[in-house]
């Protein structure tokens, strides 16, 4: 379909003229037809351009236009101006640029690694200038993943498609994630997700799901049914973390504790979590999110944070806080002073070699059931919320999208807590009171 587009655009009368006499629209040929094929490496646009020559090189078109049909660039043999040819990410070597068409394909690859993103901002800004006398782009993608801020991405949340300036056509397989072992249910969301495209193999790829386990649910979820929501890689498995819950010996005041505080003023929560240093069991200490109905104007009680810190150094034996600095460092300062500066430390959550060997020891502390919790549902809302990123040095967690609502801050704290358990216990803190034998 690309191919065939790019070649109407090239060749054809793809321009309105005028209305003839019947009242139907007459369409004209670009004068100076410049059409790219985008991608953030020329290998990738080789699969539009081969079928570009194919269905050129198998039609009169050679011939009666004069078509130099080249293997990186297609032109007229005469020298007219106009041509076909790949664009791919060159930085500011491609501003400038007035291109009647663009193509761009694959876009939920586009991301800020390969310098999609900026790519397609210069694209777009050159198809800009020239809209008036109707040049345009088209994208095609597959469902992105919404934790790696794709091209694709920006397209779909952009205000330009929401007012409905820029059309956007999607078709999605309804199915739940949970559902993706019910063979009728895969079936039936193929068939959904595939539309008119009769050449799929509904049975086969119904199969590989079924019976496949060496590709995770989410592949499936994004690539054979289209389904953007269900992309991320979840951090947190839901039956391990519900193994984990305890409610015998509950946490009591006095009891000795570490905790973690993850804070912020407007876009995200504020927590503490707290874990008893003989048991490792988690518990929320307390939370502030913003509610539903709240203004963009709604911030984090500061002092209302304040004040549960000091009631839990009041109730609770607090061996070691970590707490990430950013919006709260000079509070911090504050509580170090007042608590003990051998008992409240920052530690940031940007240093990804630090942060990365920290989530996996508390994702390893679940699979093994080190830790407890009370099945509080705020905690568990914010651990099964939290999506995984990859980095050099590791695994991080983050929200499944920079604008999403579902929040994590709650496992950043626990995570915070349980490297606080540990270091408190390293530092030789935890005291354990035993039950004193008389001899008669």
């Amino acid at each position: 379909m690309l191919a065939a587009l790019a070649i109407v655009e090239f060749l054809g009368p793809c321009r309105f003229s005028h209305f003839n006499a019947l009242g139907l629209p007459v369409g004209k040929p670009v004068p100076l037809p410049v059409v790219q094929v985008g991608a953030t490496a020329l290998d990738q646009t080789d699969q539009t351009l081969d079928m570009i020559r194919a269905m050129l090189s198998e039609s009169p078109a050679e011939k009666v236009y004069g078509l130099d049909i080249g293997k990186s660039i297609i032109q007229f043999r005469s020298g007219k101006p106009g041509s076909i040819k790949p664009k791919a990410t060159a930085g500011r070597t491609s501003e400038g640029n007035r291109p009647s068409f663009c193509l761009m394909d694959e876009c939920h690859h586009w991301v800020s690694s390969n310098g999609g993103p900026e790519f397609f901002q210069t694209l777009k800004r050159n198809i800009e200038k020239t809209t008036k006398a109707g040049s345009r782009w088209v994208s095609t993608t597959n469902a992105y993943n919404p934790n790696e801020d794709s091209v694709a991405q920006i397209i779909h949340e952009s205000e330009m498609v929401t007012q409905g300036y820029w059309l956007y056509d999607c078709l999605e397989g309804s199915i739940d994630v949970d559902n993706i072992r019910d063979e009728a249910a895969v079936r039936a969301a193929l068939v959904e997700a595939y539309g008119d495209a009769s050449w799929a193999d509904i049975d086969g790829l119904t199969r590989t799901i079924l019976y496949d386990r060496t590709t995770p649910d989410s592949t499936y979820c994004r690539f054979f049914f289209n389904q953007i929501a269900e992309s991320s890689d979840g951090w947190m498995v839901k039956s391990e973390w519900d193994a984990c819950f305890s409610e015998t010996d509950p946490i009591r005041p006095g009891d000795q504790i570490a905790c973690g505080f993850d804070g912020s003023i407007r876009g995200d929560s504020t927590g503490i979590v707290g874990v008893r240093l003989r048991d490792a069991k988690l518990f929320v200490i307390d939370v502030w999110e913003k509610p539903k109905h709240a203004g963009i104007d709604w911030e984090v009680d500061v002092l209302a944070v304040e004040a549960a810190v000091h009631r839990m150094f009041a109730t609770y034996r607090v061996e070691w806080m970590y707490c990430d600095p950013p919006y709260f460092q000079e509070a911090i300062g504050r509580w170090a002073i007042e608590h003990g500066d051998d008992r409240v430390f920052e530690y940031w959550t940007n240093k990804p070699t630090r942060m990365t060997q920290a989530v996996e020891r508390f994702r390893t502390a679940v699979m093994v059931k080190d830790i407890s919790h009370e099945g509080d549902e705020r905690l568990s809302r914010h651990v099964l919320n939290a999506v995984t990123r990859e980095v050099s040095q590791g695994i991080l967690i983050q929200k499944d999208s920079p604008r999403s609502k579902r929040r994590i801050d709650l496992a950043v704290c626990a995570v915070l807590a349980l490297e606080a358990r540990a270091d408190a216990i390293a530092d030789g803190r935890l005291s354990i009171r035993r039950s004193r034998v008389v001899g008669f």
